[in-house]
């Protein structure tokens, strides 16, 4: 593998790459789907719908019930309050995140979310789950004019991190992130767990692929040159 240098800024997705939400979407979304008295969508259709935003997400589910387009003037309210209710009652976070998260911040780089989920339940998302004070910014799909994989939430996002896309990493999941960082021109690590719609992100060109958040391999070699062979279960 070519020689890497380390970003100045890092900007790391949420859904399938910090958290997994999975188990909170399908939650969700039968609640949705029983006010509505419509039938339930299997977790696999969820898994690969996921990604888009909220908004997608329910129109896409409502569509493959055979709803009218009309009921998700019915339907958005309804997933806000049970989404608010239920937010992150089902998630965990993955192996290996607060590991890579701790050795991000060890080496003094800024960070940030950016998810096309709405802004206030991924900062608290982010709050439960014990990860809101590695983060510098948390933006979500509402905070600008469009969402990834448009390239305009990456380029805002490096520019609140006051770094040049070319220093500033994405790792995601998806190809949604992979498309956006390209078109941004910010490096980018995939990880292998997430959800990407059902596709194998090993096809995605990348700069690197890892089974988990701290396998990235300058991470391992700085932690290694600072504190030894054996650190937070890092080889």
């Amino acid at each position: 593998m070519p020689t890497l240098l380390p970003p100045q800024a890092c900007i790391l997705d949420l859904d399938g790459t910090l958290i997994d939400t999975l188990g909170d979407f399908v939650a969700v979304l039968g609640r949705v789907l029983a006010d509505l008295g419509l039938a339930p969508v299997t977790r696999d259709f969820i898994e690969h719908t996921i990604g888009r935003g909220s908004e997608h997400l329910v129109r896409t589910t409502l569509a493959e019930v055979g709803g009218a387009p009309e009921l998700f003037d019915r339907a958005w309210p309804l997933y806000q309050q049970h989404y608010a209710a239920l937010n992150g009652e089902h998630a965990a976070v993955y192996p290996g995140v607060f590991e890579g998260l701790d050795a991000l911040k060890g080496l003094g780089l800024p960070l940030a979310v950016l998810t096309n989920k709405p802004g206030a339940p991924a900062r608290e998302l982010l709050r439960r789950k014990g990860l809101d004070g590695y983060f510098t910014h948390v933006f979500g799909g509402d905070a600008f004019e469009r969402k990834k994989p448009d390239p305009l939430p990456l380029l805002k996002t490096c520019e609140a991190l006051g770094q040049p896309p070319s220093a500033t990493w994405m790792v995601g999941d998806s190809r949604n992130d992979a498309e956006a960082a390209r078109a941004a021109g910010c490096p980018l690590v995939l990880v292998t767990y997430g959800y990407n719609h059902g596709e194998d992100i090993r096809a995605v060109p990348a700069l690197q692929h890892v089974g988990r958040l701290d396998e990235i391999p300058f991470l391992r070699a700085e932690r290694r040159a600072c504190h030894g062979p054996e650190v937070h279960g890092l080889p």
